[in-house]
C-alpha cells in the first residue's frame, strides 16, 4: 500500500483510507502514524490532513478527541435532530442526559426530525456539548405541507412546520398549477446543502388558505394521516354483512334479554361499549356487565382491513372531522352497538361487593341488543340533578342508573384508597360555524355520567389484564411507569417551597398514594393549580408493552386497553387473543409463538401512532384557538399563569386558550427567571409572577400559522 495514496486521484485516495479503517486489524491512529504507514512524505502531509478532514465531514471516517482516526461509529453519535426557529438545533441521543447543541452553520442538510450522525466538537461540562451533523442517516420528511409563493419562472413553498427552517424550491413546471397562497403538499427530491435550498415537486394542491377546512386538511397531510381507505379494503367491506347472521350468534352467550344501555356524547356515532347492572340483594353483590363490540369477528388477522387498521393505529379526532381507524360500515354500522339491533360482543361480567372488590368475573363471546342509547347529559340529569322530566322519559332505566351511580362511587373510592391519582384538567370544546370558523371555545363539561362510564371501563380493563397475566399468555398491556426519582425530588422541593410536603419514598420510586396525598392537601388552596401542573409534568407517558408492569397513575398492578376496539388497534389485537383462548383447546403452541413474535412490534407501533394522533389533535386545537383569539385582539380577559419560562409567562384563560406574556412587555422592572421556584422576580420592585397566580391580560396578537397567541398584562388589575 506504501506510496499508493500519493499517486491516485482524490476519490481513490479517499476510498483507500476508508477501506483501511474498515479492516478488522486496523487500530485507530494519529495523523503522524497514518503518514508513516502510508509512506506520505512530509511535504504532502498538509494535503493528506485536508483529505482526512473532508472524510470526517462526510461522515465516512471519525476522529477521536485525541486526534486518532478510525471508523465513524467509533467517534460519532447517532440521534434525532430537533431544529429551532432561530436557526440552531439539538440532537437527542439515547443514553445521554443532555441534548447536544448544533450551531446553525453545522446543521448541513438536516431537517427537523431527521436521524443524524454527529461528532462532538466541544464537550459541555456544565453546559451542553456542541456538535456537528456529519451525515443524515434517515430523513423524517419526504413530504412537506406549506404555502406556495410563485415567482415568474419558479416558486417556493414556505413550510407550515416552523421547525423546518428552509423554504422548498419548486422548479418551473413542477408546481401542479398552484397559485399564490395555496396550501400544497410537496414531495422532496433533494434536501439541499449550505449553498442551496431543498428542492421539491408539488404533488397536491389542497386549496387556498382561506378555503373552508383547508387548514385542518393541511394538518392531516403534514402528519401523514391517511384520509381514505385503499381499494382492497373497499372490496373486502362488500363481503361484510350489515346485520348479525344466525350462524354468527350460535354458541355465544345470549344476553339479548339483559337490559343494557350505551352512554356516550350527543354526536358520537361509533358506539363500542354498552353497560348493564343488576344488584343481588341476597348476596349483596353488583353484577356489572361491560359489553364491547366484537370487532375482531369482522376484522380478520392479516386481511386488508387488519393491515390498514394496524397502519393507522387509532382514530384521530380533529375539530371538524374524525379520521377513523376502521371504515364507517364497521365503526358506525355492524360494529356500533346501535339501539335495538343485535350485535356481537365480548362481554366482561363482574360481580362486585359493596367494598368495590371484584370477587368473581366471566369473559365471554356474546350476542347483545342495546335497549336504549343514552347521552351523558341525560344520565347526569337523572343521577345528579334529579331532573323530573328526564326521569319520567327514561323511567324504566332510572333504578339501574341510580345503582350505577352507587357502584361508580364505590369503585372510585376504592381506587382512591389504593392511591389512584385523579387529574381533572378540563378538555377544550370548540364550536365551528358553517364556514369552519371557530365561534365558541369553552372548557368541556365532565359530569358524573362521564365518570360513571370511566369507572366501569377501568374495572373491565383491570379485570381482563389480571386474568391474562395469570394465564401467562402473550398479551398487550397499557403501562404507566413510576416517575423518575429526580422528578419527584424536584416536585417535593417545589411543593415544599409553597408550604406543602410530600412523603419521600424509602425505596427508589414513589408510590402513587404519596402523590395522591399531596393532591388532597392542596384541594381548594390557591396553590392547587400550580402544584397539579407540576405533578402532571413529573409523570411519564403511558405506552403499550408486552410486559405487565402496572399503571402508576391508576395505582393498578394490572391494566390493559380492552374497551375500544373500534378506535384503538391494541384493543382489537387482544380481543383476538381472548377469543382464541376461550375456544376449546385454547391457543396452540404455534399461535402462542405467533403472538410472542408479533406483539412487541404492535406495541411499539401503536404507541408511536398514538403520539402522532395526540400531536395532530393538539396542533389542531392550538390552530383554532389562535384563529378564535385573532378576533378578540384588544379585548381583556382574566387568566391564570400556567407556565413560567426565561422568556415569559404562559397564561391560560377560562375558555382554556393559552397565550404568552413575553418578558420584553414587562416594562415596569427588569425581571429575572428563577428556575428553582418557577417564577419571574423584579430586581427592583421584587414583584413576582408565579404558577397559579391570577392575572388580567389584554390580547395583543395571534398567529394561526405560528400557533402563537400574545398577551400583555393589564398592570392595574394584576393580583400581586
Amino acid at each position: 500500500m506504501k506510496g499508493l495514496v500519493k499517486d491516485l486521484n482524490l476519490e481513490k485516495k479517499k476510498n483507500i483510507i476508508v477501506e483501511l479503517m474498515k479492516d478488522p486489524i486496523y487500530k485507530p491512529m494519529k495523523l503522524k502514524e497514518l503518514c508513516m504507514l502510508l509512506d506520505i512524505p512530509k511535504e504532502k502531509r498538509d494535503e493528506f490532513k485536508l483529505i482526512l478532514d473532508e472524510l470526517c465531514k462526510e461522515g465516512r471516517i471519525g476522529v477521536s478527541p485525541r486526534g486518532k482516526y478510525g471508523k465513524p461509529e467509533l467517534y460519532t453519535l447517532t440521534g434525532i435532530f430537533q431544529s429551532n426557529a432561530r436557526g440552531f438545533g439539538f440532537v437527542t441521543v439515547e443514553g445521554r442526559e443532555q441534548d447536544i447543541f448544533i450551531p446553525a452553520d453545522r446543521i448541513g442538510e438536516a431537517l427537523n426530525g431527521d436521524k443524524v450522525r454527529i461528532t462532538i466538537e466541544k464537550e459541555g461540562g456544565e453546559k451542553r456539548a456542541e456538535g456537528r451533523i456529519i451525515k443524515v442517516l434517515e430523513h423524517a420528511n419526504t413530504e412537506i405541507v406549506g404555502i406556495y409563493s410563485k415567482n415568474k419562472n419558479f416558486g417556493f413553498v414556505i413550510p407550515d412546520n416552523q421547525r423546518i427552517l428552509k423554504d422548498i424550491f419548486i422548479p418551473a413546471g413542477k408546481d401542479k398549477k398552484a397559485c399564490n397562497g395555496d396550501k400544497v403538499l410537496v414531495k422532496l427530491v433533494n434536501y439541499g446543502d449550505k449553498k442551496s435550498k431543498p428542492e421539491g415537486v408539488i404533488t397536491e394542491v389542497l386549496g387556498n388558505i382561506r378555503d373552508k377546512g383547508v387548514d385542518i386538511l393541511s394538518l392531516v397531510k403534514a402528519y401523514n394521516i391517511p384520509e381514505y381507505f385503499p381499494e382492497e379494503v373497499e372490496i373486502e367491506l362488500k363481503r361484510i354483512p350489515d346485520s348479525v347472521e344466525f350462524e354468527q350468534a350460535e354458541g355465544r352467550l345470549d344476553l339479548r334479554n339483559v337490559s343494557m344501555v350505551t352512554i356516550d356524547g350527543d354526536d358520537a356515532k361509533d358506539l363500542d361499549d354498552a353497560v348493564s347492572l343488576t344488584y343481588h340483594e341476597d348476596r349483596e353483590l353488583y353484577e356489572l356487565g361491560v359489553h364491547i363490540a366484537d370487532v375482531s369477528e369482522y376484522v380478520k388477522e392479516k386481511s386488508p382491513l387488519d393491515k390498514e387498521a394496524l397502519s393507522r393505529g387509532t382514530s384521530v379526532y380533529l375539530t371538524d372531522r374524525v379520521i377513523p381507524m376502521l371504515p364507517k360500515k364497521l365503526s358506525n354500522g355492524i360494529c356500533s352497538l346501535n339501539q335495538g339491533e343485535d350485535r356481537l360482543a365480548l362481554s366482561c361480567i363482574m360481580w362486585i361487593n359493596t367494598k368495590g372488590e371484584i370477587v368473581d368475573h366471566k369473559i365471554a363471546e356474546s350476542v347483545i341488543c342495546v335497549n336504549r342509547r343514552m347521552s351523558y347529559k341525560n344520565v347526569d340529569a337523572i343521577i345528579t340533578k334529579n331532573d323530573a322530566r328526564r326521569k319520567e322519559q327514561f323511567a324504566e332505566f332510572v333504578p339501574m342508573f341510580m345503582q350505577m351511580k352507587e357502584l361508580s362511587s364505590i369503585l372510585r373510592n376504592r381506587r382512591k384508597q389504593r392511591g389512584g391519582i385523579d387529574f381533572d384538567f378540563p378538555e377544550t370544546k370548540i364550536t365551528l360555524d358553517a364556514k369552519g370558523k371557530p365561534i365558541k371555545i369553552e372548557a368541556a363539561e365532565i359530569n358524573d355520567a362521564n365518570r360513571l362510564i370511566e369507572d366501569f371501563m377501568l374495572a373491565a380493563n383491570e379485570t381482563v389484564a389480571e386474568e391474562f397475566y395469570w394465564r401467562e399468555l402473550p398479551f398487550l398491556y397499557r403501562t404507566h411507569e413510576a416517575p423518575e426519582p429526580d422528578k419527584i425530588r424536584e416536585l417535593a422541593a417545589f411543593a415544599g417551597g409553597l408550604g406543602f410536603s410530600i412523603r419521600q419514598p424509602k425505596e427508589e420510586h414513589v408510590h402513587p398514594k404519596q402523590i395522591q396525598e399531596l393532591l388532597k392537601k392542596i384541594e381548594d388552596d390557591p396553590a392547587e393549580a400550580v402544584i397539579e401542573r407540576m405533578t402532571l409534568r413529573s409523570m411519564k407517558q403511558a405506552r403499550y408493552t408486552t410486559e405487565c408492569s402496572g399503571h402508576f397513575g391508576l395505582a393498578a398492578p394490572y391494566y390493559t386497553h380492552f374497551t375500544s376496539p373500534i378506535r384503538r388497534y391494541p384493543d382489537l389485537q387482544i380481543h383476538r387473543i381472548i377469543k382464541e383462548s376461550l375456544h376449546d383447546g385454547g391457543l396452540s403452541k404455534k399461535r402462542l409463538m405467533h403472538y410472542e413474535e408479533i406483539l412487541p412490534e404492535v406495541a411499539i407501533k401503536a404507541s408511536t401512532l398514538e403520539r402522532r394522533a395526540e400531536e395532530a389533535e393538539r396542533e389542531c386545537t392550538k390552530m383554532k384557538m389562535c384563529e378564535y383569539m385573532s378576533k378578540h385582539i384588544g379585548e381583556e380577559f382574566d387568566g391564570i399563569i400556567s407556565g413560567v419560562t426565561a422568556f415569559g409567562l404562559y397564561v391560560e384563560l377560562e375558555n382554556t386558550c393559552e397565550g404568552m406574556v413575553h418578558v420584553t412587555t414587562l416594562t415596569d422592572d427588569y425581571y429575572v427567571y428563577d428556575e428553582q421556584k418557577l417564577e419571574m422576580r423584579g430586581e427592583h420592585t421584587f414583584k413576582t409572577y408565579s404558577l397559579g397566580q391570577k392575572v388580567h391580560i389584554i390580547v395583543s396578537g395571534a398567529d394561526k400559522l405560528l400557533r402563537t397567541i400574545d398577551f400583555r398584562l393589564v398592570k392595574q388589575k394584576v393580583t400581586e
